[in-house]
């Protein structure tokens, strides 16, 4: 690790998380992971599980666990190499706690109730608006700022966080000196189609949260798959051809379709002239069962192999701690924080 550390420092840095709250899906893959394998050679990449901002919503132990797992197995399974990529568990260093909470305290009130996605989901769940929901952004600015990110790999709907979090680190640095590197949102270049609408209701990203059928998962059996596209959205006039606005259940399929066989838009609208949408739907499924299935296969077979993976996020842990210590110490003295 100390070599990997010594070429890794040289590069910009990159820190990106998604939560074990349920099963990677395509919308993952597309949006984030076939991304980031792209950015691993080019930068030293941080990629943690976050698992502490999971529990602002109640989790089943024993699935949290099972999924964390699965987690790492299909980072790597997706191409994510564990020598080249820091592949962690957030709950694993305990810096990001000590740092969310120092951040609190430059992070007002009125900041974090104007969070888009605090409302969306105290909506969804009004039975269980809790404290960590609410300063669920803070933790993503600690997350973040421990490892002096330069970029932060998003979606549009993350963009509000990390421009929270630029705010948080100018703040704090405006007070104690530059202390934190301030990250800029990145919104990597990707094929036509990289943002995914639910199969059931193409108006709205496909989620882990989708009813059955309206998202496909990255470790679901080719079976499923192909039944969730044959059920897939369309319209009622036949004709392939790209318009989110008035066909956006054909133009979910064709963005599917470009990113899992790299056809433009216009080659697929040749390719399936005249054919209607059954054929079109039968081979949309088709490319994502194939997309998946090196990657279904590998992540099963990881999961058979838990010493590894227990090597991989511990190595992984160790050296992000090692980075964010240092930070968190550096903070902690500008603070005034007696040294231990």
């Amino acid at each position: 690790m100390t070599e990997l550390t010594t070429q890794k420092e040289k590069k910009p840095v990159i820190f990106s998380g998604m939560q074990p709250s349920g099963a990677l899906t395509l919308g993952s893959f597309t949006g984030a992971l076939k991304n980031w394998v792209e950015l691993q050679d080019e930068y030293d990449c941080f990629y943690c599980i976050v698992d502490l901002h999971a529990i602002t919503t109640r989790q089943d132990p024993a699935d949290l666990r099972r999924r964390c797992l699965e987690q790492i197995a299909q980072y790597i399974a997706c191409g994510l190499d564990p020598a080249k990529n820091t592949l962690f568990l957030q709950s694993h260093v305990a810096a990001h706690s000590e740092l969310a909470w120092i951040l609190n305290c430059y992070t007002m009130f009125g900041e974090l109730s104007r969070m888009t996605q605090f409302k969306d989901k105290s909506a969804r769940n009004v039975d269980n608006i809790n404290a960590g929901l609410f300063t669920y952004p803070t933790l993503m600015a600690a997350d973040i700022l421990l490892y002096q990110a330069d970029l932060v790999p998003v979606g549009e709907d993350q963009r509000q966080h990390v421009e929270l979090c630029r705010d948080i680190a100018l703040r704090f640095n405006g007070t104690h000196g530059d202390v934190f590197t301030v990250p800029s949102a990145f919104i990597p270049k990707t094929t036509e189609g990289a943002r995914v609408m639910s199969l059931i209701d193409p108006t709205r990203k496909m989620s882990k949260s989708e009813p059955t059928g309206g998202c496909v998962y990255l470790l679901d059996k080719p079976e499923i798959i192909l039944k969730s596209f044959k059920r897939a959205v369309t319209d009622s006039d036949g004709e392939i051809r790209y318009d989110v606005k008035e066909k956006p259940g054909v133009s979910n399929l064709m963005s599917i379709y470009s990113v899992t066989t790299g056809r433009t838009f216009e080659q697929i609208e040749s390719e399936f002239a005249g054919q209607g949408y059954g054929a079109f739907k039968e081979a949309v499924g088709e490319s994502v069962v194939e997309t998946f299935r090196p990657i279904r296969e590998k992540a099963e077979a990881l999961m058979q192999d838990k010493t590894y993976l227990t090597q991989v996020y511990t190595d992984a842990a160790n050296h992000a701690a090692r980075v964010a210590d240092r930070t968190l110490k550096k903070v902690q003295k500008k603070m005034g924080f007696v040294a231990k």
